[in-house]
């Protein structure tokens, strides 16, 4: 297992825009002023014959600062006009990494104070390993946060926070903040039709939807909802046919997959609905999916990985044709990473976040059919972990997306 260590003798934890270097005064004085600040389009044509570096072509040198570090931005961006134009505004940073088809991750995981309960999110480049923070969600009341439910939309750079339950009177909330990453900010949108926490969630083509969960009188629903993004507006869909609180979900081959996950005393196995928003219908999960659905799951590869929640297991992988799930080779998740944890993937990477903000990553390998007659494909997983700082030592999370810094869509001009 390969580790990446990050000494805590320095500043870990940066805002995104903040720089670990500090400027001389002068350079403070070119950084801000008006013609920079507020740019005009005849100051920015008055500015493209000057090189972004010199000996360098244009597209090679803009190729090489978009892949500056967000955190050296404010020191780079006093080097000259240009590359203040292009670091001083993140918004402008971000459209010129999407306009080239960048597509590095940042992993956010939405935790909480184990002491106070203050609940906070922290980023992780995973590029350069460095930690960031973003602006606090707006939001009043003091929130459970194993009620709340976030899901992303990765290729676009936006993520969700939906409903959840006010700690003190364990009454649901109806909210819903959206981020946007390429601006940095937090939005309240369109209230959910139902208050509900610990429920389902999933994305799908773009869109947000939501089952179960526990009402306002802590009973089950069977209600389910989605949200459209784009116009704001939610809208009912098929209720599942049973009332359901959820343990896990996940999203494999355009459906939503709710399980309930084992309930004490474990005398009957848990319950799970898989809905097909093609037909809006709801049907019953397959008796060995759900029976053997321990743990987060998560999809690569096209099929659907569980990290167990019990002690030291290895990763397993569900196997649809025997209806059945099977350990795949490797080792199993290190011990740096110890119960509540979180889990997101992207492209073949597992990652998976522990108590105090240990970051563990699983790159998941698909191995060639052994013999003429197999033609299952089966997996590998090696890992390596990521150590946090310090100040994490008392930070627990609830939940981790993975957003990436590009949109996959058609490029601006």
């Amino acid at each position: 297992m390969q580790r990446v260590r990050l000494s805590s003798q320095q500043a870990l934890v940066h805002r995104l825009g903040d720089s670990q270097i500090t400027l001389s005064p002068k350079f403070r004085v070119a950084a801000i002023q008006s013609s920079l600040l507020n740019p005009s389009p005849e100051f920015e044509l008055s500015l493209q014959y000057e090189p972004l570096i010199p000996g360098l072509p244009d597209d090679i040198a803009l190729s090489c600062l978009l892949r500056v570090p967000v955190q050296s931005h404010a020191a780079c961006k006093a080097v000259c006009k240009r590359w203040h134009l292009l670091l001083g505004n993140k918004e402008r940073f971000f459209t010129r990494r999407k306009e080239l088809g960048f597509k590095d991750p940042w992993l956010f995981v939405f935790a909480f104070h184990k002491c106070t309960g203050k609940i906070q999110w922290h980023v992780l480049d995973l590029i350069h390993f460095s930690w960031h923070v973003i602006p606090a969600m707006p939001c009043k009341d003091k929130v459970c946060p194993h009620g709340v439910r976030c899901v992303s939309v990765a290729n676009d750079g936006t993520l969700f926070v939906c409903g959840g339950m006010v700690s003190d009177v364990d009454s649901p909330l109806d909210l819903v903040l959206k981020y946007e990453m390429q601006k940095n900010r937090w939005t309240v949108m369109n209230r959910m039709i139902t208050a509900r926490s610990f429920f389902a969630s999933g994305v799908i083509e773009g869109m947000i939807y939501v089952a179960g969960g526990n009402s306002s009188d802590l009973f089950e629903l069977d209600s389910a909802e989605v949200l459209d993004p784009v116009k704001g507006n939610w809208r009912r869909i098929a209720n599942m046919g049973t009332n359901m609180a959820s343990y896990d979900a996940a999203v494999l081959d355009g459906k939503l997959l709710v399980t309930e996950g084992w309930l004490w005393p474990f005398f009957f196995a848990p319950r799970g609905q898989i809905y097909d928003p093609r037909t809006d219908k709801w049907e019953n999960m397959a008796f060995g999916l759900r029976e053997g659905w321990t743990g987060s799951s998560v999809v690569v590869y096209g099929r659907l990985f569980v990290v167990s929640d019990l002690e030291r297991m290895k990763l397993k992988v569900y196997d649809a044709e025997i209806d059945s799930w099977e350990t795949i080779e490797g080792p199993p998740l290190p011990e740096q990473i110890s119960k509540p944890f979180a889990v997101s993937a992207c492209d073949c990477k597992i990652y998976v976040v522990g108590r105090n903000l240990h970051v563990v990553v699983g790159h998941i390998s698909r191995l060639q059919p052994k013999g003429i007659c197999e033609k299952k494909w089966s997996f590998s997983v090696r890992w390596h972990a990521v150590d946090p700082p310090d100040s994490f030592c008392d930070l627990t999370p609830s939940s981790s997306q993975l957003l990436l810094s590009y949109s996959d869509k058609k490029m601006w001009p």
